[in-house]
Order: C-alpha cells, then sequence, then structure tokens
C-alpha cells in the first residue's frame, strides 16, 4: 500500500511450502489495489507449467483468488522456455525493486533455493544478479526437485519490507542455531539476516 502511494505498481515476492498457505488465504481478502501489484516468486522448482509440486500453482490456489485475482502473476514456466531463458525473464522482472518479500525456512537451514552443501552456493550467494538458476542435488531439503530458479542474496537485498515466515517448534529451534551461527554456507538463511537496508521481521506461529 505505502509502495502503490508513491509509484504506478507494487511488486511482492512470495515463498512456496506449506507454511505460506494460510498466509495467503488471509492476504488474498486485503483491500489493496489488486490490478496494480506484481506477484512473483522468491524462487521455483524447474517443473512442467502447472505441475502440482510448483510454487506457482500454491499461488494460485491460494493467493490469487477473491480480490487478489485481479493481481498479475509473474509466473517463470513459460511453455517452450528454457531454464536459461526463465532465469533471463526473471531477471528482467527483477529490474523493478519488490515493495515487499515473503521468505520461508526450510529444516535444514535453507532459503529460497539456497541450500547448504549445494553446488554452486558461494557463486549464488555472491552473484550480482537477482535470480539464477540451481542445481541442489543431493540435498535433503530440495527433495525430488534439484532443478530451481532462486532469487540471490543481491535481488533479497532490493526489497523494502522482508518478512520471514516460520511454523512449529523445529523452525523455531533451526532458527535460533542460525542466530547463533556465522557463516551463510551451513545456513543459507543467514543471508536474510544480514542484508543491507530494512531489517528482517521475523513472525512465527505453533
Amino acid at each position: 500500500r505505502r509502495r502503490l502511494e508513491q509509484a504506478p505498481r507494487a511488486r511482492l515476492l512470495v515463498s512456496g511450502g506449506s507454511t505460506p498457505a494460510p498466509v495467503f488465504e488471509a492476504l488474498s481478502q486485503a483491500p489493496l489495489d489488486w490490478p496494480r501489484i506484481d506477484i512473483g516468486l522468491v524462487d521455483e522448482r524447474w517443473l512442467q507449467p502447472g505441475d502440482p509440486d510448483t510454487n506457482a500453482v500454491l499461488v494460485r490456489e491460494h493467493l490469487l483468488q477473491g480480490p487478489a485475482a485481479a493481481a498479475t502473476f509473474e509466473d517463470p514456466h513459460v511453455p517452450g522456455q528454457s531454464l536459461d531463458e526463465a532465469v533471463a525473464l526473471a531477471n528482467r522482472r527483477a529490474a523493478e525493486p519488490p515493495a515487499a518479500m515473503l521468505l520461508g525456512m526450510g529444516g535444514d537451514g535453507h532459503t529460497a533455493s539456497l541450500f547448504p552443501g549445494m553446488r554452486g552456493l558461494d557463486d549464488a550467494l555472491h552473484s550480482e544478479a537477482a535470480y539464477v538458476a540451481v542445481d541442489a542435488t543431493g540435498c535433503e531439503g530440495a527433495g525430488p526437485w534439484p532443478t530451481r530458479i532462486s532469487l540471490t542474496p543481491a535481488g533479497m537485498a532490493a526489497a523494502g519490507l522482508r518478512v520471514l515466515l516460520l511454523r512449529g517448534e523445529d523452525k523455531r529451534i533451526v532458527y535460533e542455531r542460525a542466530r547463533g551461527s556465522t557463516g551463510a554456507e551451513a545456513m543459507p538463511v543467514r543471508v536474510a539476516f544480514d542484508l543491507p537496508g530494512e531489517p528482517l521481521q521475523v513472525y512465527w506461529a505453533r
């Protein structure tokens, strides 16, 4: 709402997983000027368009409903498009800084699709691009979906409001461990703590 008072449009970046679904459903009913809002993803599994395991489907089913259906969704899945082309499109969209960003965290301390021990993690952490393609083969937190598009710390830093949403006692324990760690290689969620600019807001529920 604050961004829309100053600009013709505003971007919101959201995460996947089960944790944000109730938040999406509440947000979808918010009295916002939805036709002027663009909704993008923090990260996405590289699967076929419409695959039920994509974050895009989660967003369509839980956020792009009711009043929020009038928003523009930046779906990274374009039929016939390669992964590199999808990353390039995501970076073009990222030229407009997000007004707000909703992050999640996995039980291994990952955020977005930045996984501990991931091949190329250091390159992703230090990339100047907002989005990169990642290969999380062998990373337990990635499950059966190793090929992904992910927001980088550079992309996160462009966001105005930064929110980390956690649910469950196990996530609280991981979060506290991440707070006590010193490097993002073992606990990539640390990059969200150390971003310049607005402080990270953390919300936790049992």
